[in-house]
């Protein structure tokens, strides 16, 4: 079997829907959500929150809107904003419809938990006016109390179930632009839910496991949980849903998306956990390649290795290559190649400008790729 063959991931087939100018589902990227942790009344914070998941390379970014203080702030935010916005609707329909007007590309609800048949229709009403698409977010810790007497507790089944009957309101009013999550803190459970739902329907679906928990833990259950789905081409858009700073979401979801080979942006550095035969200090070089290499956004791949023994191979499989040597001088390698020396004092500077400059060529060359097919 070639390399290739076992990396390739068919992706299950979905129907797309549109987020704003964000095409979620088909053949469209997975895209990388995160939310803002800011009032939502307050747009400055929001917006400046905003910009920071932007420049981390967030795709699409939900807001809160509780009260009508939000709702009334959220136009300022869209206005601001460089991403589709969507807005987190909960029990209050005349939100949804104050989220719609004001610009919201995205209305995050639970149909069942709006009101009414006319409450209902009032809020898809207003999604089509305004060119909203939809979530519906099931969540295993808010099953309706008919579904959890039913099943006993939250399971996989009743999750589906309850996705499905708040697709089907959405459906009896002639509205189709929606995508749809089962989320549980639970792994087990999340991935058994999601497919089963990826079975049972054909729109796109937002995965996450909520709740997931800190930075680390959170990032590994999450990395687990959606990895499973992911190779197993479920996913339409996602988001790591973690109690830290909102960009380490972003940062993770990537990360995952990276690791399938279903997303590229940024550096991919392959470094060693080092050992005693190391010839200079990976770890600390790792850490500040990682945060000087953060602003480059093109795909390229760099590795960084402590010793021989696998740095060479490591190298020929990478854009840019170090491999720790003896007395303080180190091998670069350049598209797989062995090419000069490198000594400890100019090593990080050197690897630094080096990625830079890839960086830059590869970009020269997909602009000139792209004129060359649009002239």
């Amino acid at each position: 079997m070639s390399v290739r063959a076992y990396r390739d991931i068919e992706r299950r087939k979905s129907r797309q829907i549109m987020v704003g100018d964000v095409a979620v589902g088909g053949d469209a990227p997975i895209s990388v959500q995160s939310m803002t942790n800011t009032l939502t009344s307050d747009a400055g914070a929001t917006i400046e929150q905003i910009r920071q998941l932007e420049e981390a390379g967030a795709d699409i970014v939900r807001v809160s809107c509780p009260d009508e203080a939000s709702t009334a702030a959220l136009s300022t935010i869209v206005q601001a904003s460089n991403v589709p916005i969507i807005a987190d609707i909960h029990f209050h329909y005349k939100r949804a419809i104050e989220a719609a007007e004001a610009g919201a590309a995205c209305l995050r609800i639970n149909p069942g938990n709006i009101g009414s048949a006319n409450r209902v229709r009032e809020v898809v009403k207003a999604a089509k006016d305004h060119g909203c698409s939809m979530r519906i977010g099931v969540n295993a810790g808010s099953l309706e109390k008919e579904l959890l007497e039913r099943y006993g507790e939250p399971c996989p089944e009743a999750m589906v179930e309850s996705a499905l009957n708040h697709a089907r309101i959405l459906e009896d009013n002639d509205f189709y632009e929606f995508k749809i999550s089962v989320k549980a803190s639970d792994v087990f459970l999340a991935v058994a839910a999601y497919q089963g739902l990826a079975d049972a329907c054909d729109y796109p679906l937002h995965l996450g496991i909520t709740e997931a928990g800190a930075l680390r833990g959170g990032t590994v259950k999450s990395s687990i949980g959606m990895g499973m789905l992911l190779w197993a081409g479920i996913g339409d858009t996602i988001r790591v849903s973690l109690s830290a700073d909102p960009v380490e979401e972003i940062h993770a979801g990537y990360e995952i998306l990276k690791s399938l080979g279903l997303r590229h942006r940024g550096v991919s550095i392959i470094s060693c956990p080092s050992c005693a035969r190391q010839g200079f200090d990976v770890i600390n070089t790792v850490e500040i390649l990682e945060e000087r290499l953060a602003h480059i956004h093109t795909n390229m791949s760099l590795s960084v290795l402590g010793c021989v023994v696998n740095g060479p191979g490591e190298a020929r499989e990478t854009d840019i290559g170090l491999t720790g040597g003896g007395n303080g001088s180190h091998m670069v390698y350049l598209s797989g190649v062995t090419d000069h020396k490198i000594s400890d004092e100019k090593m990080i500077d050197h690897i630094v400008e080096l990625v830079e400059n890839k960086a830059a060529e590869i970009e020269a060359a997909e602009s000139e790729a792209l004129l060359t097919q649009t002239s």
